[in-house]
């Protein structure tokens, strides 16, 4: 599995005007291969290989003014999106459904402020005694030193990401997973959510559920609501400013960093209870169709919950815990303790299924006997039983017979106060 190192250069940071200008110089590479191959598609309605594209490039001044590995590299970029278009394209002639509009050509990158990544496979970095063999990055002729914590013989290649304000050094490097104590019958259920970002049960007896609490991502989203419709309003007209740039860049990194806080403290959990299975549920376009409420919607639709997930499968497939994910309909209504049968939600079936319990108010749920459990807990579960009818039943080993395994349903809230700004927010974080 390849991971990213990330390492920041800052506006004010003497490395990045020559960072800045190379990525200019990629983003002009990148417009004059898109021309070609839009000329060449519209005059003779064919495409370009990438070869045909490197060859007639080679002679162009923007191809000249990058080192011979990295301008390939952005040729392989304007190559791929082109291809990509016309296998999204074909998917959509078949079914529309698949997508939320039609596919677009590539377009150009802005010819003033438009910047493109640059690649630096381990052809293009320096080695030496000097550079990679002390753990220093060094891409070729761009005049810059950047220090990795990486194995050398691990690192795949380096990126470098042209942002708004900053610039963003990425080493790649491979890791292969590690061997833990996990036994995969042991099996935990993960409903994620707006207030309690993420809700953890297992059917392992003993475990207590945990719930992420969400409130830190909500609060930061309405302060950059708010904030933005400020700066939005000052600037008369639509559009976007360097302000509102900053601001969107810093909410973005306090909740990347909040994600893999939270997504580190699960898996390491999982982990020490030795539960070797992850069920998550995730809806097909739950953020486009959801209705629950202007207000609620624009709390909800701005949780990057997919960032989450993908979060949560890398770090536990490093671990040796498998991920599944499964549609959640009727999760919340179906009681988990009656173990009542979980339907499949089909979009225009009129059937009104009936349930053993309901959701009395907020947050809590109460069983056909009369027992209230918290309802995120309830879903959790309900989720696990969603891949794993059986999961919370257990059979006697004298009789046979099949008998009510329950979890315990109260569960245990864990908040992550967040650091100053001033700290480095994209370093890893350990959870003590």
């Amino acid at each position: 599995m390849q991971l990213v190192e990330k390492h920041v250069i800052a506006q004010t940071d003497p490395r990045f005007a020559c960072v800045d200008a190379a990525c200019f110089a990629s983003k002009n590479l990148y417009n004059a291969a898109l021309y070609e191959l839009r000329q060449t598609f519209f005059l003779t309605n064919t495409s370009l290989s990438y070869p045909a594209l490197d060859k007639r490039m080679q002679e162009h001044e923007a191809y000249r003014a990058l080192p011979a590995k990295v301008a390939q590299q952005v040729l392989k970029q304007v190559c791929t999106a082109w291809s990509s278009f016309w296998a999204a394209l074909l998917v959509y002639r078949e079914t529309p459904a698949k997508f939320v509009g039609r596919p677009q050509l590539p377009k150009y990158l802005p010819k003033a402020k438009g910047r493109n990544l640059l690649v630096y496979t381990m052809q293009a970095v320096s080695r030496g005694k000097r550079t990679l063999d002390r753990g220093i990055i060094q891409p070729s002729q761009l005049g810059i030193q950047v220090k990795t914590r990486q194995d050398p013989k691990a690192i795949a290649q380096v990126r470098v990401v042209p942002k708004v304000g900053y610039v963003v050094v990425e080493v790649i490097s491979e890791h292969e997973p590690t061997v833990t104590a996990v036994d995969p019958d042991l099996l935990a259920g993960l409903d994620p959510g707006m207030d309690n970002l993420a809700t953890l049960t297992s059917n392992k007896p003993g475990f207590v559920p945990v719930i992420v609490n969400g409130r830190g991502i909500k609060s930061c989203n309405q302060y950059y609501n708010k904030q933005r419709a400020v700066l939005q309003k000052s600037l008369g007209h639509p559009g976007r400013s360097r302000r509102v740039e900053q601001l969107t860049t810093r909410r973005n990194r306090r909740i990347e960093h909040d994600l893999h806080t939270a997504s580190r403290f699960l898996i390491d959990l999982l982990v020490a209870e030795g539960i070797g299975t992850l069920i998550m549920g995730k809806n097909p376009l739950q953020k486009q169709e959801i209705r629950l409420g202007k207000r609620t919607n624009q709390h909800f639709v701005q949780i990057p919950h997919a960032r989450f997930i993908q979060m949560l499968q890398y770090k536990a497939e490093l671990v040796g815990i498998r991920v599944i994910l499964t549609e959640e309909s009727y999760t919340s209504k179906a009681s988990l303790l009656d173990l009542d049968p979980l339907p499949v939600y089909r979009k225009g079936e009129q059937v009104a299924y009936q349930f053993s319990g309901k959701r009395i108010e907020r947050g809590l749920y109460r069983a056909a006997d009369g027992r209230v459990i918290h309802a995120d807990v309830n879903g959790a579960g309900n989720i696990i039983r969603k891949v794993a009818p059986g999961a919370f039943e257990r059979k006697g080993v004298e009789d046979g017979e099949c008998r009510v395994h329950l979890p315990v349903v109260h569960p245990v809230r864990k908040s992550f106060p967040h650091k100053p700004a001033r700290e480095k927010i994209l370093a890893p974080v350990r959870i003590r």
